[in-house]
């Protein structure tokens, strides 16, 4: 992958959801506050059962897999630094109408062939022993039915059914797997965000 991505300038929230983990909670000291830099993030314990797990799943999906072409920074790459990658500006000139939205993909986006079900005993066969889905990535899309984003999110539009829920219920249910979700606060084209950008990043929320 470009080297662009491993240096975006933002902080990803990446959560894993622990499920009956072997860390004993008594000697994590609950009153750390962690400050906004690597050095005091790098200090954060380690799971031992992810420390040794070793092989694990990560799923990139959302409506970036409708075009699924290139890279899932496609709408980046098409509306905002059209640079970095000129041919996807050009696939979208050379297959779809000028007035076509990145939003419209959403109504294409159907996860007809989705079957958690199947999906967990596969991944549970693989040997990996946890699984992460993209709960939302800088596209913003959510794949859970988010209250805070109104049609675009998979339950209002596309799939129509919560993909995380779904999915999180069939591991936890059928397999030994640890379940985890990756959420990106930072979407390319939040107004805040936009706004922010156009401060040079010094604005402040009260």
């Amino acid at each position: 992958m470009n080297k662009f991505f491993y240096h975006i300038p933002f902080i990803l929230i990446y959560y894993i959801i622990k499920i009956n983990c072997n860390i004993n909670s008594k000697s994590i000291n609950q009153s750390i506050i962690y400050e906004p830099n690597w050095n005091s993030l790098d200090k954060r314990p380690l799971p031992s059962w992810y420390d040794e797990a070793k092989i694990g799943i990560f799923i990139h999906w959302g409506v970036f897999s409708v075009p699924s072409y290139r890279t899932e920074w496609f709408w980046w790459m098409w509306q905002g630094d059209k640079t970095i990658m000129p041919e996807i500006p050009e696939y979208m000139r050379k297959y779809y109408e000028p007035d076509f939205a990145y939003a419209n993909f959403a109504k294409q986006f159907h996860a007809e062939f989705f079957e958690p079900d199947k999906w967990a005993d596969l991944f549970q066969k693989s040997g990996a022993r946890y699984v992460v889905l993209t709960a939302k990535h800088h596209e913003g899309f959510c794949n859970w039915p988010s209250i805070s984003s109104w049609q675009w999110n998979s339950m209002d539009i596309g799939p129509n059914r919560d993909l995380v829920g779904d999915l999180a219920t069939s591991i936890r249910k059928r397999t030994k797997l640890r379940f985890g979700v990756y959420h990106s606060l930072f979407e390319w084209f939040n107004p805040l965000y936009l706004y922010d950008k156009e401060n040079n990043f010094t604005t402040q929320v009260s």
